[in-house]
């Protein structure tokens, strides 16, 4: 983050969807006030590569921190498509004990670097596609699309469990987040990559924009709901319930590239 906002002379820069420090690939990056509109951008599902090293083991289970490697016998190609294909679906886990979750107002990774016990409530996550790219022992190369929040170092973990061996990721790329490739700091419209639905307001544009009181009767959409309103210089994000308005973000500038 200190090379974006160096680069793009900045001081407020947020980032979605973390990226393990070994691993490579797409992170969204904002400046400035879009760094809110992050709730509301298509980035899910995501896509990963990744390698797991059979054999090897590591507490942070990355190649981090591997404190031993032992021999492994090959598998056979059955058995390791088998055991991939068995995780598609709905999979409820622990995180990583050295992952970004908070516990008592602290992350998970600054306790287990102090040696102190990591007490992790388990998540649920969506594998919606998860195939072998290569096998050549002891690398084990695959493909996963997951729902947002999926650890792929316990993917890895699972499926070393599954084999009845230690096994650590050796390498992770995330390919895509929704919408969003990586493609060399591209600079990109958010307003164009929102999952919420847009909506027209027939009022003086000065009402919308000063955040004042809004009535239903003025907007074009009339469903509860989320909506992106665009506005002369702005946008706004405005929220429809029980036919009342509510400002959820106001006075977003239009982006200008």
């Amino acid at each position: 983050m200190g090379y974006v906002k160096h680069k793009y002379g900045t001081k407020k820069v947020g980032f979605s969807g973390t990226l393990d420090p070994f691993a490579t690939g797409c992170l969204i990056v904002a400046t400035g006030q879009y760094t809110k509109l992050f709730q509301y951008l298509k980035k899910t599902p995501k896509k990963y590569k990744a390698t797991l090293w059979l054999g090897a083991n590591s507490p942070s289970l990355d190649i981090e921190q591997i404190d031993s490697i032992k021999d492994i016998k090959p598998f056979e190609l059955s058995k390791i498509e088998d055991t991939l294909s068995s995780l598609k679906g709905t999979l409820t886990y622990y995180p990583p004990k050295y992952s970004a979750k908070k516990v008592n107002g602290k992350r998970a990774y600054e306790l287990a670097r102090d040696g102190k016990d990591v007490e992790l409530k388990k998540i649920t996550s969506t594998i919606y596609d998860i195939n072998l790219i290569n096998y050549n022992h002891p690398f084990v190369h695959f493909e996963a699309e997951v729902s947002e929040g999926t650890y792929i170092r316990s993917l890895g973990a699972i499926i070393a469990d599954k084999l009845q061996i230690d096994a650590t990721l050796s390498s992770l790329h995330r390919i895509y987040e929704g919408e969003f490739f990586f493609e060399d700091e591209k600079a990109l419209n958010p307003f164009e990559h929102l999952k919420i639905p847009t909506n027209s307001y027939f009022g003086d544009d000065e009402y919308l924009e000063l955040g004042k009181k809004l009535y239903i009767d003025y907007f074009e959409q009339k469903d509860d709901g989320v909506y992106l309103v665009e506005t002369t210089n702005f946008y706004s994000i405005i929220e429809i319930k029980d036919n009342i308005i509510s400002y959820k973000l106001n006075r977003l500038a239009k982006y200008k590239g």
